[in-house]
Parts: structure tokens; C-alpha cells; sequence
């Protein structure tokens, strides 16, 4: 029986100190796992420490952000016929021993599966996880269901949306996507991970820009969601 292809899509923006560390791990324990980074037009040495290193690269000329180095990926992973994708941070924080536990529970139907910090851990108290629960109760405010990790940035797709994303859906990986999504019938699970500190570097996600992250999201998850056309997903 064919074993399915899974590619692993690793969107990198001036993550020169990080992203030998993240790619090595697959090419030397997870080698039965593909990989695409996608330089979103880094300022730092992130695309030529890649290309000095023979690293598969998809090397984009401007900063896109992360909705189109997303794409970009999923454009990449549905022309080489993937069966899953997973959405991989550059930074560290994701851990590829979880992919095998959240290819298990695509086996059980569903289209997307989230690596959660929160399936069963608790989530702690503090001014960045009361962004999360406000959007996690506008998502199932707005769609009756509830996601417990709405910002994790580590997601698996199946071939579906992993065409969907290709070619239709013009939507970055963002907690107001899932909320549409969900509202298209689109079947999301969560499984438990763990998540490492970033290894260096700096998140882009300051209080001040965290903070306003967190109102955009809530107007487009309890807003703008309600004039979006229905997806055939």
C-alpha cells in the first residue's frame, strides 16, 4: 500500500539563526518527511544559508507575509501531488514528532488538524492567552464549535485543502480562516502538542501589534465573516 506523501511547508522570514536548526531535524530524524522552506524575501541570510546547504527552498524576491508564503507552499505541495501539508514555523517552537500523532487523526475524517497546547493542558493566565479564549469564544460564538488553540500556527491539510488553498482559496493560515472555514463545513480537529520557546530571534508579535492582532481578528471572525460568499470546500 502507498504510503502517503506528507510535505512539511516552513515559511521563513529572517530566521537566519534558526533555520538550519529546524530544517537538520528532518533531514537527519525525520528524513521520511518532505520539506519546502519558503523564503518570504528575508533581509538577513536565511535564503543563503539554505542555498549554501542544499536546503529545498522556494525563494520568493519580496515579502509576501505569511498568507503568501503559505500559499506559495500550498501551490508547491498540490503540483508534487502531497497528500498532507503541515504548516511548520521557522523559529523552533514546532515539534515534528507530533506530525505522526495529527496524521492519525486526519485518518478519522478530518480535513484540517490543529496542534494544540490546549487539548488537555490548561491554558495559563496571561494578557496573550486572553487573546486566545476571546477569539476561541468568537469562533464558536459565530459557528458553534469550539477550537481550543485558534492561534496555533501548526496545522495539517489534507489533498482537499491543500487544493482549495492552491487554487480558490486566497485566505492566509489565520484563527478568522478557521472560523470560515468551520462555517463551511469544513471538518477541523485538535490534538495535544507541546511547543518549544522560540530559539532566537524576536516574535514579530509585540504587546502593542498582539493586541491589535487580536481586535482584527475578533471583527473579521464576528463581522466580516458574515459577508464572505459561501465556500464549495
Amino acid at each position: 500500500m502507498r504510503k502517503n506523501k506528507v510535505l512539511v511547508i516552513i515559511p521563513a522570514y529572517n530566521e537566519e539563526d534558526n533555520i538550519n536548526k529546524v530544517v537538520e531535524q528532518f533531514c537527519d530524524r525525520y528524513s521520511q518527511y518532505d520539506y519546502v522552506v519558503v523564503n518570504d524575501g528575508s533581509r538577513d541570510h536565511t535564503a543563503d544559508i539554505c542555498f549554501s546547504r542544499g536546503y529545498n527552498i522556494l525563494n520568493l524576491p519580496v515579502n509576501l507575509g505569511l498568507a503568501g508564503a503559505f500559499q506559495t507552499g500550498m501551490k508547491y505541495a498540490y503540483r508534487n501531488g502531497y497528500d498532507y501539508a503541515i504548516q511548520f514555523d521557522a523559529d523552533g517552537q514546532h515539534m515534528p514528532e507530533y506530525i505522526a500523532d495529527m496524521m492519525n487523526e486526519m485518518e478519522k475524517g478530518y480535513d484540517i488538524v490543529i496542534g494544540s497546547r490546549f487539548v488537555t493542558n490548561k491554558k495559563p493566565h496571561s494578557m496573550r492567552m486572553l487573546g486566545s479564549n476571546l477569539i476561541s469564544l468568537a469562533i464558536q460564538v459565530s459557528t458553534g464549535k469550539k477550537i481550543k488553540d485558534p492561534t496555533s500556527g501548526m496545522r495539517m491539510y489534507n489533498k482537499n485543502m491543500i487544493s482549495k488553498f492552491a487554487n480558490t482559496l486566497n485566505y492566509g493560515p489565520e484563527p478568522d480562516t478557521i472560523s470560515h472555514l468551520l462555517r463551511n463545513d469544513v471538518k477541523i480537529g485538535e490534538v495535544q502538542v507541546k511547543m518549544q520557546e522560540r530559539m532566537a530571534g524576536e516574535s514579530y508579535l509585540k504587546p502593542f501589534k498582539a493586541i491589535a492582532y487580536m481586535i482584527r481578528m475578533l471583527c473579521s471572525i464576528l463581522i466580516i465573516q458574515n459577508f464572505r460568499k459561501r465556500e464549495k470546500v
